[in-house]
C-alpha cells in the first residue's frame, strides 16, 4: 500500500456506540469497535491507490470505540489499529503495527497472503515481537450499502415435518452447470440461476443448506501444497458473505447479490439455511496470524488456557474455540445470527461443532448461557436451528442432549442405515428405531420425530455413489498420504474395490443407492439429501475433500445419472403426498401383542410369515429382514391449516439378505389387496394387486413399498417407473398417489 496519511482534517463526529461495525444511515457512517483492553484506536480508511489514512477515534463507551464520519460512503475500505498492550504470558495481543477487520465487517475485499507481517512473531521465535506493517497483506472491510428491494418477499416458514433439506456448496454445485453463464458459475448468482431453481424444484427440496458462506481464510499449509480451504470452514468475517462467490464485485455487491440470491429462492419456495462456523476463527493458535479478535481483545474474544493463557484452548482442533463465557463474543455471535436473519433474510443455521458453544467450563452444559440467549430472542429462536452435535473435546458427542427447539444431524441414523444395508449382524433393531424417528433419543424431552435431521451422506465423507464403490478411502489427492479422513466408512463397494465394467456389479450399486435413498425420504423425522447425490456424483473415493477446490468435488452435470434423478424426485413426491412418512409425533404402537378385537396400531413390524415381531427376535445376529405396517388412519398429523389429516396404509418391506425373501403379506385386517408403489430392485414394475395372505418376493438388497389399494381405483400410474425400466441398471418402481384430507 502507499504512504499513509492523517485523518487530522477529515471531518468527525463523535457517532453511536451502537451498532457495532460500520454502518452507513444515507449520509454518513458511523463507525464502532469494541476492545476493552485498548488503550487508543486509530480507524484507518484505504484509498484506491492503497493510501491509508488514520482517524483517531476518542469518544468511548462502555469499552466501545465509536466515531462518525459524515464524508465516508459505501464502498470504503476501513482497518482498524488497535494500540494497547502486548504480553503474550498474560493473554494480551495488541500491536498497532498489524492492520485488523472489523469483527462487524459486512463485506471484505482483498485476500490474505500469508507475510511475515500477518504474524506478531518472527518466524522461528515464538518469544519474539514483530513489528513489521501488515497493512498491504490483509483483506479489509468494505462499508455497504445495506438498502435493497426485498418488496415481495416473505419467510416461508415450512415446518419441519414438510422439509426436504439439499446440502449444498455455492461453487461446486455450479462451477459446472452448462446452463449458467461462466461469469456467474460458482457464485450466489449461479445458485440463483433459474435452471438451477429448476433442478432442485424438480426434486422436490424445500431448503437449501449452503456450506459455509462467512468470509473464511484460505490455509497457508494448504495453499503451499496447491490446495485451498474448499469447505470454508475457517470464518475471519462472521458478517461478510464470503467474497469469491460473488460474480459482480467484492465492494459491497457480494452483499446485494447474496440477498438477490435469497430473493430468488424465496419466490421459487425454497429456504435458505447457512452453515455457519462460530466455535472458532481463522486466527489458529499461539502460533497463527494476528488478524482481528486477537488484536482486539485477544482474552475477551477466546478460551485462553486458564493457567497460562498464552495457550487456546482447542474444542474443535483448528486451533483456538471462541469464548462463549464473555458477553462481548456472545453478542457477537446472537448479532451475527439476527443479521443474516434480519438483514439477509435467511430462514435457519445449521451449526458446525455446535457442542463447542455449550461448553461454558469443560463439560458441555445444554443449559450454557449460548443455548439461553436463543432460547429467549424474539428473531433466533424463531427460525430453523440445526446442531451439529459433537466436537473434539470430552463428551463432544451430544446427539439427543439439545434443547428442545434444535434439530440436529443424527450420525446415529447415518451409521444404522449404512450398516443395514451393507449387511452388518444384529443392526435390525436399531434400524427400526431410526427408521421409526429415533425416539430413544428424542421422545423423553418432549422432542418431536422432526429433531432428528436424517442422512446418510454428507460433505465429510463419501458421496453416495462412492458410498456403494468403494470399502476404503483413496484421499491421496489431498497430500497426506492418505492418512487425513475417517478410515471406518461403514461403506461396501459391492465387491469391485472402485470402477468397474461388471454389469452385475453395477446393477448392485444402482439399486443399493435407490434403497439408501428410499429408506432416507421415507424415514420419519428430516431428510437431508448430499448434492449432486441424486446425479450419482463421485470423488473417486476420496472422503475428506476438504482441500480440492476442483473438478473431483464439482457436480458433473454432464454425467447425471438421470434415472436416478428421476427416482429420487418420485419417492420425494411420495413423501410430500402422504403425511404417513412425516408423522408429527413418534408411533405409540405397544404393545407388541393385541388382544381380539382391538384395531390395529399405528405401526406393526412383521416377520416374513407375517407374525408380528417380537422383542427376542429384534437382537438375531442374521436377521436383516423386515416388514413394517403403517396405519393411515393414526398418523396424528395436522395439515397447514389444521386440518387432521389420515392417509392410506402402507406396507414396507426391507431386505439387506443377498437372497431374495419371500414375505406372506399380512391377513385382511389390514387390507384386502396392496399396490407395489416402490421396488427398488425392478421387479413389481407391472404387477397386479397382491392380496392379502398371498407371497411377495423381495429381491436380495431391495426394497418394496406398497400401498393400500381400494376399489373403485384407478389402474396405478407406472409412467415414472416406466421412465425408469426403459434405462439400464436402474429399473425402479414409483408410482405417485394422493392423501386424504378429512
Amino acid at each position: 500500500m502507499g504512504s499513509e496519511m492523517t485523518g487530522d482534517q477529515m471531518q468527525t463526529w463523535p457517532g453511536s456506540a451502537y451498532p457495532l461495525g460500520a454502518t452507513y444511515d444515507g449520509s454518513g457512517t458511523n463507525f464502532a469497535l469494541f476492545s476493552e483492553v485498548a488503550e487508543r484506536v486509530e480507524l484507518c480508511l484505504i484509498d484506491d491507490a492503497g493510501i491509508e489514512t488514520r482517524v483517531e477515534i476518542t469518544e468511548v463507551d462502555a469499552y466501545v470505540w465509536h466515531a462518525y464520519l459524515p464524508q465516508v460512503q459505501p464502498g470504503q475500505r476501513y482497518g482498524y489499529r488497535v494500540h494497547g498492550p502486548y504480553d503474550p504470558e498474560k493473554g494480551q495481543r495488541c500491536n498497532p503495527s498489524k492492520l485488523l477487520l472489523d469483527p462487524y465487517a459486512k463485506a471484505t475485499c482483498g485476500v490474505i497472503d500469508w507475510d511475515q507481517s500477518l504474524f506478531s512473531y518472527t518466524f522461528g521465535d515464538p518469544d519474539s515481537r514483530d513489528d513489521d506493517d501488515s497493512a498491504s497483506h490483509m483483506l479489509l472491510a468494505v462499508v455497504i450499502n445495506p438498502f435493497f428491494d426485498w418488496s415481495g418477499d416473505r419467510r416461508l416458514r415450512y415446518p419441519y415435518s414438510q422439509s426436504v433439506i439439499y446440502e449444498a456448496h455455492v461453487k461446486g454445485l455450479t462451477e459446472l452447470h452448462p446452463d449458467v453463464p461462466e461469469e456467474q458459475r460458482g457464485t450466489y448468482a449461479g445458485i440463483a440461476h433459474p435452471k438451477v431453481i429448476e433442478h432442485l424444484l424438480k426434486l422436490g427440496v424445500t431448503a437449501v443448506e449452503l456450506m459455509p458462506v462467512h468470509q473464511f481464510v484460505n490455509d497457508n499449509t494448504l495453499l503451499e501444497k496447491g490446495l485451498s480451504n474448499y469447505w470454508g470452514y475457517n470464518t475471519i468475517g462472521f458478517f461478510a458473505p464470503h467474497s469469491s462467490y460473488s460474480s459482480t464485485g467484492d465492494r459491497g455487491q457480494q452483499v446485494q447479490e447474496f440477498k438477490g440470491m435469497v430473493k430468488s429462492l424465496h419466490a421459487a419456495g425454497i429456504e435458505v439455511v447457512l452453515d455457519v462456523v462460530y466455535n472458532h476463527t481463522a486466527e489458529g493458535n499461539h502460533l497463527g496470524p494476528t488478524l482481528s479478535f486477537k488484536g482486539i481483545d485477544n482474552a475477551a474474544y477466546y478460551r485462553l488456557v486458564d493457567d497460562d493463557p498464552r495457550y487456546y484452548m482447542d474444542y474443535t482442533g483448528t486451533g483456538n474455540s471462541l469464548n462463549v463465557r464473555h458477553p462481548h463474543a456472545l453478542q457477537l455471535i446472537m448479532d451475527s445470527l439476527r443479521y443474516w436473519v434480519t438483514e439477509m433474510h435467511v430462514d435457519g443455521f445449521r451449526f458446525d461443532l455446535a457442542s463447542t458453544l455449550a461448553r461454558e467450563f469443560y463439560d458441555v452444559d445444554r443449559l450454557s448461557s449460548f443455548f439461553e440467549l436463543v432460547q429467549q430472542d424474539p428473531i433466533v429462536s424463531q427460525v430453523k436451528l440445526i446442531a451439529e452435535p459433537w466436537d473434539v473435546g470430552p463428551g463432544g458427542y451430544q446427539v439427543g442432549n439439545f434443547p428442545p427447539q434444535w434439530t440436529e444431524w443424527n450420525g446415529k441414523y447415518r451409521d444404522t442405515v449404512r450398516d443395514f444395508w451393507r449387511g452388518e449382524p444384529s443392526t435390525l433393531g436399531e434400524f427400526a428405531s431410526r427408521f421409526t424417528g429415533s425416539a430413544d433419543l428424542y421422545e423423553r424431552d418432549g422432542r418431536r420425530p422432526v429433531a432428528s435431521i436424517n442422512f446418510v451422506t454428507a460433505h465429510d465423507g463419501f458421496t453416495l455413489r462412492d458410498l456403494v464403490s468403494y470399502n476404503e478411502k483413496h484421499n491421496d489427492a489431498n497430500g497426506e498420504d492418505n492418512a487425513d479422513g475417517e478410515s471406518f466408512n461403514r461403506s461396501w463397494n459391492c465387491g469391485v474395490e472402485g470402477p468397474t465394467d461388471d454389469p452385475g456389479v453395477l446393477t448392485l450399486r444402482a439399486r443399493q443407492q435407490r434403497n439408501f435413498l428410499a429408506t432416507l425420504f421415507l424415514s420419519q423425522g428430516v431428510p437431508m439429501l448430499l448434492h449432486g447425490d441424486e446425479l450419482g456424483r463421485t470423488q473417486e473415493g476420496n472422503n475428506n475433500t476438504y482441500a480440492q477446490d476442483s473438478p473431483l468435488t464439482w457436480v458433473h452435470w454432464d454425467t447425471e445419472d438421470l434415472p436416478l434423478v428421476e427416482f429420487t424426485a418420485a419417492v420425494l413426491r411420495l413423501r410430500k403426498e402422504h403425511p404417513t412418512f412425516r408423522r408429527s409425533r413418534f408411533f405409540d404402537g405397544r404393545p407388541v401383542k393385541r388382544e381380539e378385537g382391538q384395531p390395529l396400531p399405528d405401526i406393526v413390524w412383521l416377520n416374513s410369515d407375517a407374525s408380528e415381531m417380537q422383542p427376542e427376535e429384534w437382537d438375531s445376529p442374521l436377521s436383516r429382514a423386515v416388514g413394517v405396517f403403517l396405519n393411515g388412519e393414526g398418523i396424528r398429523a395436522r395439515g397447514a391449516r389444521g386440518e387432521v389429516l389420515t392417509d392410506v396404509h402402507f406396507l414396507l418391506y426391507f431386505n439387506a439378505h443377498d437372497e431374495d425373501q419371500e414375505f406372506t403379506l399380512p391377513s385382511s385386517e389390514y387390507a384386502e389387496s396392496w399396490d407395489v408403489v416402490i421396488d427398488t430392485a425392478g421387479g413389481a414394475a407391472d404387477s397386479e394387486p397382491f392380496a392379502a395372505g398371498s407371497a411377495l418376493t423381495v429381491v436380495g438388497r431391495s426394497l418394496q413399498v406398497l400401498r393400500f389399494h381400494s376399489e373403485p381405483d384407478p389402474e396405478p400410474d407406472h409412467s415414472v417407473a416406466a421412465s425408469l425400466t426403459a434405462q439400464a441398471d436402474s429399473s425402479a418402481v414409483v408410482a405417485p398417489s394422493t392423501p386424504t384430507v378429512v
